[in-house]
């Protein structure tokens, strides 16, 4: 048991003592190994992973546990883990549609080329507490594995094909760094769809809900999500071509929208966007709806207030790791700003407790 302790650095390393014993918590139960936490806690890592925008599922459990599951705490050692890394270059764009899909549905199209491969996904459980995983029993192992066995094509790609769907935009220019580069407006869609592969997804879940309760008018349809591991390319000089350096898992969604049209533009649909590390298909959904509602001025709609539309809010406070530091920041010590609030405050009242006796001897 500690006690309490006058002085800084001795303070601060019992303060450390103490959360090492509750990060570790009853010794006599078998501690937590980094495979265990990747494996079977594979969607926080996920989570981990993405808003920390490194790609390192190891790394991602070790903060996991570091933090005591706290996966905003854990997120903050990723990134703060990220900016120690040299950068050896650039690689290539993967290619989603060359993309091994371990899951790909669409609620527009019923029967697409490839098939819908619903994947291990949450949606058809009834919610209700198994227990016998409270008993650790065996685990049922699937009768088949619907996965595909090639690339698939993307469903916007029938669309666009009838002139229904714009045209994705093309990338003239490298798009800026948001790792290396603070954010500033106004932010292109390149910027913004950074910020939101990063940002919290409880805030950007939030965000996403509105739109469709009516705070942005933006009813949309999932064209496509698909989860699945794409190669990574990176061109190496002095070879003179590209080699492929490894996979990773991601997570990508694309939005239908309605578009009435406007003065240069037929009516057709329109497109969101989300891509996201890992099985994240929550924060890839919303990610999609937001990055819809922001663009409402480049497709000429009106501007309803929504606070999905407002780009500057959106991404200036999307961030968990900026939030979370400022946030918490106002319980550390500001001992000086407080005495001379203080300070204030009592003048006012001596000022006002005068002034309330003179007007009753008048």
């Amino acid at each position: 048991m500690y006690v309490a302790v006058k002085g800084g650095e001795r303070a601060i390393e019992n303060a450390h003592a103490w959360l090492a014993e509750e990060r570790r918590g009853n010794p006599d139960i078998v501690e937590l190994s980094i495979a265990q936490i990747r494996e079977q806690l594979a969607l926080a890592v996920n989570r981990v992973m993405a808003e920390g925008s490194l790609y390192d599922p190891d790394l991602a459990a070790l903060a996991i546990k570091q933090a005591r599951g706290d996966l905003i705490e854990a997120i903050f050692l990723i990134r703060a883990y990220r900016t120690t890394l040299p950068r050896f270059g650039a690689s290539r764009p993967v290619d989603t549609g060359a993309m091994a899909c371990d899951r790909r549905i669409s609620a527009t199209f019923k029967d697409l080329p490839g098939g819908q491969i619903l994947g291990p996904t949450f949606d058809y459980t009834h919610r209700l507490l198994d227990f016998k995983l409270a008993a650790e029993g065996a685990v049922p192992q699937a009768a088949t594995r619907d996965a595909g066995t090639g690339p698939v094509p993307h469903v916007a790609d029938f669309l666009n094909r009838e002139g229904l769907i714009e045209d994705a935009p093309p990338v003239d220019t490298p798009p800026p760094d948001l790792t290396r580069e603070p954010l500033e407006f106004p932010a292109d869609r390149a910027l913004r769809l950074q910020a939101l592969a990063r940002a919290d997804e409880g805030f950007t879940l939030g965000l996403a809900y509105s739109t469709q309760r009516g705070y942005a008018r933006n009813h949309a349809f999932v064209g496509e999500l698909r989860i699945g591991s794409v190669p990574v390319e990176m061109d190496i000089p002095e070879l003179g071509f590209a080699i492929e350096i490894g996979e990773i898992t991601l997570t990508e969604c694309e939005t239908v929208n309605q578009f009435k049209g406007s003065k240069t533009e037929p009516p057709q649909f329109t497109r969101g966007y989300g891509l996201v590390f890992g099985q994240t298909e929550r924060k890839a959904i919303s990610m999609a709806l937001v990055d819809r509602a922001m663009r409402w001025q480049e497709l000429g709609e009106d501007d309803q207030g929504a606070p999905a539309q407002d780009i500057e809010f959106v991404l200036a406070h999307a961030d968990n790791i900026q939030a979370t530091g400022f946030l918490e920041h106002i319980k550390l010590p500001h001992y000086v700003d407080f005495q001379s609030e203080l300070e204030l405050v009592r003048k006012l009242r001596r000022e006002a407790g005068a002034s309330q006796l003179q007007e009753a001897a008048e």
